[in-house]
């Protein structure tokens, strides 16, 4: 079983390493998501949203819904700590064993 989940683990590394040898290098100026996409943004950026910075139309306009979900994301983990580290400690009830209650 052993052998058989460490080949499992070679074979997905081999798999994602020869899937990454399609990527463009890394910082190419000619990568197919530089070519067009960013091209768009920067272009009609102003006139999309009428803001002249081109880091908020993108933050809040193109991007606004994956801000509020990373936001709501942040939010609950603050949360869950707040709730686990506040302190507070209810008293256990006591439950007597079979040799006390005798």
């Amino acid at each position: 079983m052993r052998l058989l989940m460490l080949l499992f683990i070679l074979l997905t590394g081999v798999i994602l390493f020869y899937a990454g040898l399609g990527l463009p290098v890394f910082g190419d100026a000619h990568a197919p998501a530089h070519m067009h996409v960013s091209d768009h943004y920067i272009k009609h950026a102003y006139h999309d949203d009428h803001t002249p910075n081109i880091v908020t139309v993108m933050i809040a306009d193109y991007r606004s819904f994956d801000t509020l979900g990373e936001t709501i994301v942040v939010f609950a983990a603050g949360l869950a700590c707040f709730l686990l580290l506040r302190g507070e400690h209810r008293p256990r009830r006591h439950e007597p064993s079979k040799e006390e209650s005798r």
